[in-house]
């Protein structure tokens, strides 16, 4: 059911008494604009992209709580990067599970580039989120081939036509599957003189059509340090006029303060600066094991198989159980190879959370080393989403050891950290 009431960004009535945070848990981006610069720390910038902390979602959820304490007047939380939301897709959705148990009143608003937003559509919908922004800047690729540096798909790179062929294509289909779930829609759009300018009406038209619910047409700041830097702002009477040919194919949002990663409380009141070094604290928290789900970390060479020796792993996937069932939190990065023992000393430090290690094989030094520190190391094969289940349901872990023993093609196995 659409609720517009509490949300000041689809409702301008209520954009004075209800407030929206956004939580800053997606630094990574799946794309690079011609106009966007994101900057971290930068607290004499509004605009989107820039936040001044990077949040895990327990953080995330830590410092909803305090935000809430402070204005309650809050009504959304919101993802919106500094990066993508589904370019760090686990985070967020993790987050969003967290705000679920904790706070439930919340409404839940995402801010995407739709690139692999479709994958995900099932889950949010699942989970309760009931506004989606997508920022779709050109709806014919010969445009947006200059909108766009790259984007990146599966570890591919992208450019030119091509990019803007598959990052138009993915929008277009997370429009279309959001409404599907009934999931209100908002579709912002830079404008940008002399690139997409003269076809925001093509854009209107198109997702208009496809039902989308309002259009935010936003005129670029232009950011140093970008392609676009020298592009000029629009001036205000274009914009109108540019708002005026588009609203005959979709509501506009005329009301919109282009905000920062980590935006908190009412439009017209934005508290960001205030609240930055709450954020900032909330940032460096570490939060008691005791509040964590039990968690365990697997290496793999491609996310699917357990498959991979654990000298050769670069990182770590780590997964945890829930209400929701199985799903992956985050990963790790692995502690630097070539140091003997105390990689996994410090591998202890990285997986100090977790309860257990799946491996195809790991040398006896690492284990003795994880081991002590309460970390078993289980040597496995097969399917990942299997054997954690397993794992978590304290089976045998022998049932899922593997059948070959030994060493991967390049680890001599001496449990050096080679």
């Amino acid at each position: 059911m659409k609720d517009y009431t509490r949300h000041p960004c689809f409702n301008k009535a209520s954009s004075g008494s209800c407030g929206r945070v956004h939580l800053a848990v997606a630094p990574k981006c799946n794309i690079q604009c011609n106009y966007c610069n994101r900057k971290y720390d930068c607290v004499n910038e509004s605009r989107p992209g820039v936040t001044s902390a990077v949040l895990s979602p327990l953080q995330a959820q830590h410092y909803m709580g305090e935000v809430l304490e402070k204005e309650p007047r809050i009504t959304v939380a919101g993802i919106a990067g500094p990066g993508d939301p589904f370019a760090n897709a686990y985070e967020t959705l993790e987050t969003i599970r967290l705000l679920n148990t904790s706070h439930p009143e919340l409404l839940y608003c995402l801010s995407s580039n739709g690139l692999n937003v479709p994958d995900h559509v099932d889950e949010l919908a699942e989970l309760g989120v009931r506004h989606m922004t997508i920022t779709i800047n050109a709806v014919d690729p010969s445009i947006g081939e200059f909108v766009y540096s790259w984007v990146r798909d599966d570890n591919v790179i992208y450019r030119g036509r091509d990019a803007a062929e598959l990052l138009i294509s993915r929008q277009l289909e997370s429009v279309r599957l959001l409404k599907e779930k009934g999931i209100t829609v908002k579709v912002n759009t830079i404008i940008l003189p002399g690139i997409n300018d003269f076809h925001i009406p093509d854009i209107a038209r198109k997702v208009g059509a496809m039902h989308a619910d309002i259009m935010n047409l936003i005129p670029i700041l232009p950011t140093a340090g970008t392609p676009f830097e020298n592009l000029e702002e629009p001036p205000r009477k274009r914009v109108w006029e540019l708002r005026a040919i588009a609203k005959k194919h979709i509501a506009q949002m005329t009301h919109c303060r282009r905000c920062r990663a980590d935006a908190v409380g009412l439009l017209c009141h934005d508290r960001s600066e205030e609240l930055g070094p709450l954020m900032h604290a909330c940032s460096q928290l570490e939060v008691p094991a005791g509040d964590v789900a039990p968690r365990v970390a697997v290496v793999s060479r491609e996310d699917m198989l357990i498959n991979q020796h654990l000298g050769e792993a670069r990182e770590f996937s780590i997964w945890t159980k829930d209400e929701h069932g199985v799903h992956v939190v985050e990963k790790r990065k692995a502690p630097t190879s070539g140091c003997g023992p105390k990689r996994w000393e410090d591998l202890v430090d990285v997986l100090s959370d977790c309860k257990g290690l799946l491996v195809e094989a790991a040398g006896d030094t690492p284990r003795k080393v994880l081991g002590r520190n309460g970390i078993i190391v289980h040597e496995c094969s097969g399917f990942i989403r299997d054997t954690v289940e397993g794992f978590f349901e304290g089976r045998d872990m022998s049932y899922y050891k593997a059948r070959k023993k030994g060493v991967g093609g390049g680890c001599c196995g001496a449990g050096d950290g080679c």
